[in-house]
Formats: C-alpha cells, sequence, structure tokens
C-alpha cells in the first residue's frame, strides 16, 4: 500500500494548503487533538498566522478491544457515544461508566500537564479549525465538535490529513466545513498512511504549543476589577520577562471578546508586551447600551472607570512593577487619552485604533504620553477628528492612515497593519523586555 504521508510534519504542511483562505484572519484558532493532532496543527497554525492551542478529547474504548471506540469525552464534561458499538456490549452503561470515569481522570490529567495553569482560551465567536492526524471512527472528533458548539464557536472547520470516506461524511453533517486530503475507500488504520507514525509525546505537545506561542504567556481569566460599585471582568496576559503592560478601552461592546482586540493583542504579546483586556461596562450597562447609546459616549465614565484599572495593575504584585500603556478603539481612544492627562506619570504611551480622541476635549493639550492615532484610509470623517485632535495636543503625536482601510479594518492586511504600528510605538516608547 502507498503511504500518503511521509510525517505528520508533511501532513500539517499539506493540510494548511487547503485551508490558505484562513490565512491571516483575526478570528481564526487552530486547536490540535493531543497527540498526533498536535504537530499537524502546528504546521497548519504557522502557516495560517494563527494562534495554537489543544483541546482535550479522550476515547471511551471497549476493555479487551481499546482500538475500538465506544465514544469520546471532551473538555466540559461533553460525552459522545456511538450506539452501534454499545449494543455490542454486555452490561454496556456499567462497563462504559467505568471506562469514562478512568478516561476522565486522564483528560483532567492531561490539561494539567499541556496548559500549564493556563485557562483554556477564548473560543466564542471565533473560527476554530480542529486537527487531528487522522479519524478512524471520528468519535472523538465529534465529541470535540459537540464542546466547540457548546463553547459558542462561530464556525467550526474540522481538518485532517485521512479519514474513511463514510467518518468524513459523518463530519461533513456536523461540523460547519470538513477538509479530509485523503479517504481511502478501503480504510485500515490511521498510522498506515504515514511512512513515520512515531509516537507523540506529552513533552512534544507542550514544546509545539509553546513555540508556537513563543512567549510562555500565562494568563489570567476573571480578573475583577472594582470600580466604585462597579466589577469589571477581564484577561490579563503575562509573556515571561514583560517589562511593560497594555492596557486596552474600548467604548462598547466586550473588549475581551473583540476579535480585532484579542489579534492586536496577541501580536503585542508575541513582542513581550503583556496586555489587559477587560470590559469597561458592566453586562447590565452593555445591554442598556445596545438600545440607547448613552455609555459609549459618556467619556467621563469610561476614563474613570480605566483610571481605576490602572491604578489596581499597580497594586498587583505580577504588573506593579510594569510601564504602562493604553489601547483606545472607538470612543476608548478618547477615554484613553483623558485617562493619559489624569495619570501623566503612570502611562507611558498611548495607542487609538480607528478612535475618537477628539472626545477627549480639553484634556489634549495636558496629555504627555507619546500617542500613536491610526485611521482608516477611507475613514475620511474620523480622518478630520484625528487631525483635529492631533493639533490641539502638545506631546509628541504621530497620525498614521492605513490605506484603503474603513473604520474597522475589515480590509485584508489591514488589521495586521495597525497591530505592527502598535507594537512597534509600545515597544519604542514603553519597551517590551526586563534587561537581562
Amino acid at each position: 500500500m502507498e503511504r500518503a504521508f511521509s510525517n505528520r510534519i508533511e501532513a500539517g504542511r499539506q493540510l494548511a494548503e487547503k485551508l490558505d483562505k484562513y490565512a491571516g484572519r483575526e478570528d481564526v484558532i487552530v486547536l490540535g487533538l493531543p497527540r498526533g493532532g498536535v504537530p499537524v496543527a502546528y504546521e497548519v497554525a504557522k502557516r495560517l498566522r494563527a494562534p495554537l492551542d489543544v483541546f482535550i478529547v479522550r476515547k471511551l474504548g471497549v476493555p479487551g478491544f481499546e482500538e475500538l471506540a465506544a465514544g469520546a469525552i471532551a473538555s466540559g464534561g461533553v460525552r459522545v457515544l456511538n450506539e452501534d458499538v454499545m449494543r455490542a456490549i454486555p452490561h454496556a452503561d456499567e462497563v462504559i461508566e467505568a471506562v469514562t470515569a478512568r478516561e476522565a481522570a486522564e483528560l483532567e490529567r492531561r490539561e494539567q500537564i499541556y496548559r500549564e495553569g493556563r485557562p483554556p482560551p477564548e473560543l466564542r465567536g471565533r473560527i476554530v479549525i480542529l486537527v487531528d492526524d487522522g479519524l478512524a471512527t471520528g468519535a472523538t472528533m465529534r465529541a470535540a465538535v459537540k464542546a466547540l458548539r457548546q463553547g459558542g464557536a462561530a464556525k467550526i472547520v474540522v481538518a485532517v490529513p485521512v479519514s474513511p470516506p463514510d467518518t468524513c461524511r459523518q463530519l461533513e453533517q456536523q461540523a460547519d466545513e470538513t477538509v479530509c486530503l485523503s479517504t481511502p475507500a478501503f480504510f485500515q488504520a490511521v498510522g498506515q498512511y504515514y511512512e513515520d507514525f512515531s509516537q507523540t509525546s506529552d513533552e512534544d505537545v507542550r514544546e509545539a504549543s509553546k513555540s508556537r506561542n513563543k512567549n510562555g504567556i500565562r494568563m489570567m481569566n476573571d480578573v475583577q476589577i472594582h470600580a466604585r460599585g462597579a466589577v469589571l471582568s477581564g484577561n490579563l496576559n503575562i509573556p515571561e520577562g514583560a517589562a511593560a503592560l497594555v492596557l486596552f478601552a474600548h467604548g462598547s461592546g466586550s473588549s475581551r471578546h473583540s476579535p480585532r482586540n484579542q489579534f492586536v493583542a496577541r501580536t503585542l504579546n508575541d513582542a513581550g508586551l503583556a496586555t489587559l483586556l477587560f470590559d469597561l461596562l458592566t453586562p447590565e450597562e452593555e445591554a442598556t447600551d445596545l438600545h440607547t447609546r448613552e455609555h459609549r459616549f459618556n467619556i467621563g465614565l469610561l476614563a474613570e472607570r480605566l483610571v481605576h484599572a490602572t491604578k489596581w495593575t499597580k497594586q498587583q504584585e505580577q504588573t506593579r512593577n510594569l510601564r504602562l500603556g493604553y489601547f483606545g478603539s472607538s470612543t476608548g481612544g478618547g477615554a484613553a487619552l483623558v485617562s493619559a492627562a489624569e495619570l501623566p506619570h503612570d502611562v507611558g504611551a498611548v495607542v487609538s485604533r480607528g478612535g475618537r480622541p477628539d472626545l477627549a476635549g480639553d484634556a489634549l493639550p495636558k496629555v504627555q504620553a507619546p500617542t500613536l492615532l491610526i485611521v482608516g484610509g477611507n475613514d475620511d470623517i474620523v480622518i478630520e477628528l484625528n487631525e483635529m485632535a492631533r493639533d490641539q495636543m502638545r506631546c509628541e503625536v504621530k497620525l498614521e492612515i492605513v490605506p484603503g482601510a474603513t473604520h474597522l479594518f475589515e480590509e485584508p492586511g489591514a488589521l495586521e497593519k495597525v497591530a505592527r504600528l502598535a507594537s512597534d510605538w509600545f515597544v519604542s516608547h514603553i519597551g517590551a523586555k526586563s534587561p537581562p
């Protein structure tokens, strides 16, 4: 029998070519199924310039015939059962409950080993590309798809180098898109289609994830910041050796979950900058604002919340010694400048993306932090408002216009340009790494 792939690396590169339409998109994340799926996923993530993480799924093997899957479990307590196999097992319920308990313990162990204390990535609203080195029954992949549906993924793409035709067809009914490079009619086992199908170790999985997300980011989910009766939720990401922290400010919409802000934050993390994405408005205020728009233009409220968050970082052991910068979007750009004017000794740099710095009003001449204003070339009204604000400022200030971009920078390559400009500005003015 002719081998389809020399090894998992080659398989991943071939698979990545079929997924090229997702390259450079801010809302894409690649998840590898450990262990063998992770080196394949690494190649996919590298070509797509997307973040890589692992998604833990455990097969429920039939005792005595472990290669035969009676089902699978996934992170989040999801279980999928193969009813045809279950009917053939004596005392199936008791047997599978025992197997489930054992595999759940192994799933938890792997979560701890692979993530090293990191929580799972935020998947809500994102395009998730699920990758394995091949499928047989597809039970593990079906469990993963079901779990991701429950987690709110916007689109689920299943991508594998090899699979039986019927398994691939089944997944086409469950996933939003399925890519199977090879679907041999007389399928035997996944390893039969690789020249080198050597076992992937736990250490291999950890190293693949670290090398793709190369700064060893420590995450603290559900950070809570108290600001005069309001409790603001956020995510704090700190690369090893970071010397500076960028706080994100957005006038409306949950900045923690904004795909655009998350994309920029990942770029800053890659440059060694810590980031704090948090919600300037409470969920109740967000719900009201959707109808009234009253909070997004309340620059005083937004700036007050940002000041509280800034002071909070100065009280935390992980962040108290980090130099600070602000990244503001939309009306958050105005709030960032008002806060920077109030905290001139704490804030070392400001970047505004498609922002409304004009809303900072009388605070503009008081800003001392070097400020970069980034506007889309086709966003005519906002360009004019940024020019007016720039002319009132007395600090170092630069206006960068991204050609062909509209207000949300949705055009190909536009947001990447924003992220690079912001990263360079912060690294230049507040630094990224602590000195050795």
